[in-house]
């Protein structure tokens, strides 16, 4: 059996780490380099850095930061935050990120993940899939969740695969910063149709909410990020229980 990632998020804006509640209501989080040499010495299985105003307000995600957290930490570490072209991908890799994630760009442009897959291997390529319920159908979201779109979260979900990404960050915005809980059903819907690795995103409160996503939920991964910046689930106390619990992790 392969084992379960718990990967901690640092959402960044303007240089900073920040967490709300359902993309909004921001609040100061700390140093994204600290918090991520934290995490890597705690025993996280990887590290995702989200720029989540990169997109909306039309820059590129920060290199300079990206090569400083690369730096503090040993873990593998995604980035994602306005990468649109082949160039902004291959900024990234050079600056040290293992893989980057695009969202908004995907959707606008569905080919650029063939392109990517192809240029750098499907490996590096993760798309973000920010979904939301709207009158009981899950729709895409972009532009850090501000954005809703005509496309059918499970139908893209699929698309992206088949065009050659790597994993998939489902992140469900009903559920982001609750704390009640993953979207364990449409988390499994999607998991268990496709055959690339689901990251489940959005609603860890409990260390049994990462028990439940990874058996009902069907996730390879779970990614949280205030339960993790404020201390309240330390990660190896988290892996401890998912152990006891029999769930297969990275000790």
């Amino acid at each position: 059996m392969l084992t379960k990632r718990i990967i901690p998020c640092l959402d960044i804006k303007d240089g900073r780490t920040v967490k709300g509640v359902n993309f909004v209501e921001l609040r100061d989080a700390g140093d994204p380099v600290e918090l991520a040499k934290v995490y890597s010495d705690e025993g996280a299985d990887e590290l995702v850095f989200l720029d989540i105003t990169a997109t909306v307000d039309k820059r590129k995600t920060l290199a300079e930061l990206v090569t400083k957290v690369a730096k503090a930490i040993t873990i593998p570490f995604t980035v994602g935050g306005g990468i649109s072209t082949i160039e902004d991908v291959k900024l990234l890799l050079n600056a040290g990120a293992d893989k980057i994630s695009i969202n908004s760009s995907a959707v606008n442009n569905p080919g650029v993940i063939d392109q990517m897959a192809r240029e750098f291997g499907s490996q590096c390529i993760v798309v973000a899939i920010d979904t939301r319920d709207m009158d009981g159908i899950d729709f895409v979201h972009t532009h850090g969740g501000r954005k809703p779109t005509l496309l059918k979260t499970q139908a893209w979900a699929k698309e992206v695969a088949d065009r050659g990404a790597g994993e998939i960050l489902l992140t469900s915005m009903d559920h982001d910063g609750t704390k009640a809980g993953f979207a364990n059903e449409l988390t499994a819907e999607i998991s268990s149709a496709l055959s690339i690795p689901v990251i489940a995103s959005g609603g860890a409160g409990t260390m049994a909410h990462f028990k439940d996503v990874f058996t009902f939920g069907k996730a390879d991964a779970a990614l949280a990020a205030s339960i993790f910046h404020f201390k309240e689930i330390p990660i190896p106390e988290l892996k401890s229980y998912l152990a006891d619990e029999e769930i297969s992790v990275r000790r």
